[in-house]
Order: structure tokens, then C-alpha cells, then sequence
């Protein structure tokens, strides 16, 4: 290809390419059926997740894809980047990174054709595979190609060394080309191109002074490394940094790591929440672009087979007797294994991830012969036994009471959930969900002015004995719920259960889990009750495969959720004592 100047005008247009994300997932799927596929390795199930969205996105005509957008990012990578350590040759592609870029600026907005679709960009892959690198060139484009006039793009992480890892291998990048070169200064603070007024910073976290930034790009490199609460701060004031930008991008990289609830677990949470939740037309997420080459078998580690779907890269840019070397390291101690599951294979100590299906939890609504979710009514259950499961709102926001009532094998849950009065003005617009037609439709009940009024929840309770003689054997609590609501219920003759929050849950999580991927729970067309299932996360220990139940992202509820498996531990606990009764034949 001929070099094109990066000066204003007019510039030849590039013949259609081929299109890289058919190609790539056409490749992985043949791997998959045991060919072998020259160039191309292995891919876990998340890369198959994402490259079949993508596919099938652009073949139904959800997302617009613009061939010459793509191959011309690509042509610049290939043109004018260099390698920056060991060699200085221009970069060569592969497959998988051709299919990456292709996703990044050839996927279109069909409501904005001239934009991007995506925003947002997660990147994990393991160590030595060129991923500092491929994001300097990513950068190199959005900052010399991508035609936005004076562009902010910056280099981020928690400290500024940190920070200069990517800054320098743009501007080694940018050295190492005369075109890009003659028209770049380095100055003290920056890196400033004069033709497009466009500056490159390398910036270290600082939530108060990020206020004022107008990002166009932002490269945050290594965010496994972002601690807690200050990354999490620091993410969000990037994110609304680029609301005036019409294509913004914010670019996130790294492996797994060891930190824990910092913004890596809450990307995790949200990309596999995207992946596995997903349906045309009705996903939560719309901007998020994740590319998680993450091994799928732990019990396989040590073979080849599966750090191939964690290093797509292998025999490229690391070697396969690398490998091996530090697979007999990791025998040899638990310490180097488990750094070595981290750091090659990108499997957390304690991973988070999105847990149930969207699919599934769709299923779980009932339908009527038209289709349309049918209504779980109380007075269908009149006279059944049940287990119940209350989560009490801590502050002042959702309350969820549940009860979990089993027929012809079949558990229903039924959830009511209560709002104080003040919080139910803020919180529509606030999250975004429409707590109003929830309202409507019975399942919210406003309680209270400013918290919750847990009379209203004991009367919930109270009424379906009295008024629908339905009988909870047990209810189930967590313990740090508000005790005299607890000692109400037990005063008015409820038999009141304990339940701690943690990973105790686990074969409760994976009951609920099989059950519903059985058809064996139904939820009805409670759809506040659907999207906190879906807003589930799990968190689980690599050392004994327990879980607990997390949120997807700080601003999640899952109040429902923890509702009925506290009802549903109960159940389990004390099912040879009341477990015939809870079976309501006959009922």
C-alpha cells in the first residue's frame, strides 16, 4: 500500500477489505471442530461470545459495518507503527488484532452511521502478547487519522510511571516514523501535533483535577492494578469527561490481578453480563466492547489446549517452550501457580463474573397461549405452604420480600418490594428504571417517607395468611436486617431463620442455577424480579470453587434476588422436616 500523508485532504479510498470478524470467528469456530486453522489460536468461550454478537449484529443489520473505516485504521497500523523493544520493524497484524481493530472503527451506529458504535473498549489478555503495544497504535490512529481537531487523548494509571509505559511506546511510535515524526513536538508536558491542535498526556489519578478534562481517548493501561474505591472514582470522571466528544473512546487493558472490587471486577462483571445477557434489541449494554481471552478450563491450566485461549498471541510474540518453562515453575509451588493462573491465563483468585443467562432468566416468565409473560397471582396459591426470604434495605432505598411456593416440582416466585416515598421521586430517573409502571402493576408498594416502613412489609406477610391462607413454614432473614421487624414476624407466630450472606450460599446459587436452566422456576411478569437476577454477579474462590452472590456494578439492585435465595436456604435447610408439606399436592 502506498503511504498516505496524514496532512488535510483529499486521500485515496481504500478498496473494501475483507471482513476481519467473519474471518476470525469463522477461524475459531473451525479450531473448535478440531482443525487446525494456520496463523490462529484457540479461543476461550467469552472471544466465541463476542465475535457471534458481532456476527450476528452486522448480518441482521443491528450494527452498521463500514469496510473502509476498518481497513483504513488497519492500514495505519501496519504503514507507520513500529515495534518498540527487541526490534523496530512495522507492526504485522494478526488475525485476531486485524478482527479487534475491525470491531473498534468499523462497527457503525445505525441511529449515527458517521459514528462508532462502541465507546468503550475492555481489552484482557495475558502478559506478552502486545497488548501496550496494540493500544499505542490504536492511540496512533485516534490521534493522527481519526479526524477529530483538537483531540485530548491520555495515558492513565494510578501513578505516573505507570503511566508513561503507554505514553512511551506512542511516542517511540511516533519517533520511529519521519511523516509522524516532522509533524509531532514533544513538549514538557505533553506530546502536541500542531496540524490538528491535538495533545497526547500521560496523567496519574487525580479524581478533582480529571473534572475539567475533555477526553477523546483515553488509554487506561494495566487496570488490574487499580485499587478499589480511587479507580472506580477515576474511571467514572474519565467516562463523563467525554460526553461533549460525538466518538469518543476509552480503551482498558490489562490481565487479572489480585485487587479486589476495583474497576476490573466491575468491566468483568459488565462485559460477561453483555455476553451472556444479551439479546438483540434489549441488552443493557450498548457501548461495551469486550475482548476477554480468558482459558475456560481451570482443571486444564498446564496445556496447551487451553493457554492458547488466553494467549492468542503464542509462537507469535511468546513461545510455547516459554510456557512450558514456567508451567514446570508452577508445579513446583502453589504460590507460582496461582501467579501463573493469574498472569497467563487470566483467571482471578477470587474472580467476578455475571452469572445467569438472560435466556434462562427470560424463560423463567411465564407465559400465557399468546406468549405475553402471565401474572403470578396470590390468590392461584390460596391454601399452598411456603418458604419465604425477606432483604431489608439498609438505607433507604428497595426492600424486596419473596415467597417460594412449589407445585408439580415447580418453584414460584412471588416478590413484592417496597420503596420510601422520596427515594421513589429520585430513583426513576436516577437509574433509569421504571419504577413507575412497576408500581402500576403491583409489584412496588411505596412504604414510608424516607426509609421503608417494615410495618408495610409485616402486613405483606400478614395478609397472605389471613387474606390468601397461604402458610410460610420458614422465612429466612439476613441477620443484620432490622430486628424488630424479626421479632414482629416471630411475636405474630412466623418461624424466623438467619441467613448469612456469603459464600454458605453456594449450593444454594447452584440449585437456583439448575433449576432454572430446568424451567423448574418460574417468576411470572415481574420484570423488576428479572432484571435484579440478571444483575447477579458471582464471586468465586479458585480454592474451593464457592460462591457468593455480587452486584454487577455498585449501582445495581439485587435486593429481589437475595429475597428468594434466602427463602430458597431456608428450604434447603429444613427440607426433611417440612419438605413433604412445601410439595402442596393436591393444592
Amino acid at each position: 500500500m502506498k503511504r498516505r500523508t496524514t496532512a488535510a485532504g483529499a486521500e485515496p479510498r481504500p478498496p473494501i477489505a475483507d471482513n476481519y470478524i467473519f474471518r476470525y470467528y469463522d477461524a475459531i469456530r473451525r479450531i473448535k471442530r478440531g482443525e487446525k486453522v494456520e496463523g490462529v489460536r484457540a479461543a476461550g468461550q467469552f472471544i466465541h461470545d463476542i465475535f457471534r454478537i458481532l456476527t450476528d449484529g452486522i448480518k441482521s443489520g443491528e450494527y452498521l459495518f463500514d469496510a473502509r473505516k476498518a481497513e483504513k485504521a488497519i492500514r495505519f497500523i501496519e504503514n507507520f507503527c513500529h515495534h518498540s523493544e527487541g526490534r523496530a520493524d512495522l507492526l504485522k497484524l494478526e488475525l485476531w488484532q486485524k478482527a479487534v481493530v475491525s470491531a473498534i472503527f468499523g462497527i457503525m451506529d445505525p441511529d449515527r452511521p458517521d459514528c462508532r458504535m462502541f465507546r468503550e473498549v475492555l481489552l484482557i489478555v495475558a502478559r506478552k502478547n502486545g497488548k501496550t503495544l496494540l493500544a499505542a497504535a490504536i492511540m496512533a490512529y485516534m490521534a493522527y487519522i481519526d479526524g477529530e481537531y483538537g483531540a485530548k487523548l491520555y495515558c492513565l494509571a494510578p501513578k505516573l510511571d505507570q503511566a508513561e509505559l503507554c505514553f512511551d511506546a506512542f511516542y517511540q511510535i511516533v519517533q520511529s516514523d519521519d511523516e509522524l515524526n516532522n509533524i509531532t513536538k514533544k513538549r514538557r508536558t505533553d506530546i502536541y501535533i500542531q496540524d490538528f491542535n491535538t495533545s497526547v498526556k500521560k496523567i496519574a489519578f487525580n479524581s478533582k483535577k480529571s473534572d475539567g478534562f475533555n477526553v477523546y481517548f483515553c488509554l487506561n493501561d494495566e487496570i488490574e492494578a487499580w485499587r478499589g474505591d480511587s479507580g472506580l472514582k477515576q474511571y467514572e470522571v474519565i467516562s463523563s469527561a467525554t460526553g461533549s466528544r460525538a466518538q469518543p473512546l476509552i480503551m482498558s487493558t490489562g490481565t487479572a490481578g489480585y485487587e479486589n472490587e476495583g474497576i476490573y471486577d466491575e468491566l468483568i462483571r459488565r462485559a460477561t453480563a453483555f455476553l451472556k445477557g444479551r439479546k438483540i434489541g434489549k441488552e443493557k449494554e450498548k457501548r461495551l466492547l469486550p475482548f476477554l481471552f480468558i482459558i475456560d478450563d481451570v482443571e486444564k491450566w498446564d496445556t496447551r489446549e487451553e493457554i492458547e485461549k488466553s494467549n492468542p498471541n503464542l509462537d507469535i510474540s511468546v513461545s510455547w517452550e516459554y510456557y512450558r518453562e514456567q508451567i514446570a515453575i508452577a508445579h513446583s509451588s502453589l504460590s507460582k501457580k496461582a501467579e501463573f493462573l493469574t498472569k497467563f491465563c487470566n483467571i482471578k483468585q477470587n474472580s467476578s463474573v455475571a452469572w445467569l443467562d438472560f435466556q434462562d432468566v427470560e424463560r423463567a416468565a411465564a407465559k400465557d397461549a399468546d406468549g405475553i409473560p402471565a401474572s403470578l397471582s396470590l390468590e392461584s396459591f390460596r391454601g399452598c405452604y411456603c418458604v419465604g426470604g425477606i432483604d431489608l434495605s439498609r438505607t433507604t432505598d428497595l426492600t424486596a420480600a419473596a415467597v417460594v411456593i412449589e407445585r408439580g416440582g415447580v418453584d414460584y416466585c412471588i416478590v413484592q418490594f417496597f420503596m420510601p416515598q422520596e427515594r421513589y421521586k429520585q430513583a426513576i430517573d436516577e437509574e433509569g428504571v421504571p419504577y413507575n409502571i412497576f408500581r402500576e402493576r403491583g409489584f412496588l408498594t411505596l412504604s414510608g417517607d424516607h426509609v421503608v416502613d417494615y410495618h408495610d412489609v409485616f402486613k405483606w406477610f400478614f395478609d397472605l395468611v389471613k387474606v390468601y391462607k397461604i402458610k410460610p413454614l420458614k422465612v429466612g432473614y439476613d441477620r443484620y436486617s432490622a430486628q424488630y421487624l424479626v421479632q414482629d414476624m416471630k411475636d405474630a407466630g412466623f418461624h424466623m431463620d438467619d441467613v448469612y450472606q456469603g459464600t454458605n450460599l453456594t449450593p444454594i446459587l447452584i440449585e437456583f442455577e439448575g433449576k432454572l436452566k430446568d424451567g423448574r422456576i418460574i417468576i411470572g411478569d415481574n420484570g423488576l424480579l428479572q432484571s435484579h437476577l440478571l444483575n447477579v454477579a458471582v464471586d468465586i474462590s479458585l480454592n474451593d470453587s464457592r460462591m457468593k452472590p455480587v452486584k454487577i456494578d455498585r449501582r445495581s439492585h439485587i435486593d429481589g434476588s437475595v429475597a428468594v435465595f434466602d427463602a430458597f436456604t431456608v428450604k434447603m435447610k429444613y427440607y426433611n422436616e417440612i419438605g413433604r408439606l412445601l410439595e402442596n399436592r393436591g393444592k
